[in-house]
């Protein structure tokens, strides 16, 4: 695969109208060879997510939110590792799955069922475009006294926003997928089939949008199945301990899913 230009090095002379704000760089291994991120000073505002996104497509840059969470840890401090990663775009997303499944499943699901393979893509669109609705859920989590309140704006060089993880080296899942390219491969196909946008990376956690959630208990369960494999930690180490209750509990009709890797 060819590598698109990275357009951070320039960004000062881009014409892009931006914040004040910091370009990172900072990896496990030392200072990376070129910007991996830049991300604002201050706190995201309601409006800032759309219209970065509209200002930066034409650069190659997307939105993220950027998460510091309790411990004001940001970027610099993520361990970030982009010398892990592959390209996203050579796994196949029902390989990763799967072979995450017959890894774990039995252990932490007691369950000797194979992998039942993809969830089916939902028989009704949501009332949103996905570019809407990320725009939508990122102000809406941003907002005084919402989880997201303290997060701010980041553009990312990517082909696709499922990709910005891979991109800026993110090791957030790092005690169960060290090469993150490869749950990228899943965002992918969760961006087909469900219209997710990836709206909000913390240190190990992550927030996505979700314009075509499963609106029947039949294409949730299906769909449980997946994010276990994904994030196992989701439903073994929360409430939701069985694909049935996550299923109806956390995406069922949820137009934002969030993970979080221990």
């Amino acid at each position: 695969m060819a590598t698109l230009p990275n357009p951070l090095p320039s960004l000062a002379t881009s014409g892009l109208e931006l914040p004040p704000g910091s370009l990172v760089d900072v990896t496990t291994d030392g200072p990376w060879h070129e910007p991996l991120l830049w991300y604002a000073d201050g706190l995201a505002a309601p409006g800032s997510w759309a219209a970065l996104r509209d200002a930066g497509r034409s650069l190659g840059l997307l939105p993220v939110l950027i998460d510091g969470g309790s411990r004001d840890q940001w970027p610099e401090a993520w361990d970030l590792d982009p010398a892990l990663m592959s390209y996203p775009g050579d796994h196949d997303a029902e390989d990763v799955l799967s072979e995450i499944w017959d890894a774990y499943a039995q252990d932490e699901l007691d369950t000797d069922n194979a992998w039942p393979g993809l969830a089916p893509t939902p028989l009704a669109d949501g009332p949103d475009s996905p570019e809407t609705l990320a725009a939508e859920m990122a102000d809406m989590l941003t907002d005084d006294g919402m989880a997201l309140e303290n997060a701010r704006l980041a553009l990312v060089p990517a082909r696709r926003s499922a990709d910005i993880p891979a991109a800026i080296g993110w090791c957030g899942p790092l005690n169960h997928e060290n090469d993150v390219a490869r749950l990228c491969a899943v965002l992918r196909s969760w961006e087909d089939r469900f219209g997710i946008r990836v709206v909000a990376l913390g240190f190990d956690t992550l927030t996505v949008s979700v314009a075509r959630p499963p609106t029947t208990e039949e294409e949730a369960l299906a769909l449980a199945a997946e994010h276990f494999a994904f994030c196992p930690d989701n439903i073994h180490q929360s409430a939701q301990n069985s694909l049935e209750k996550y299923a109806s509990d956390a995406l069922l009709g949820r137009e934002t899913w969030s993970f979080w890797w221990d």
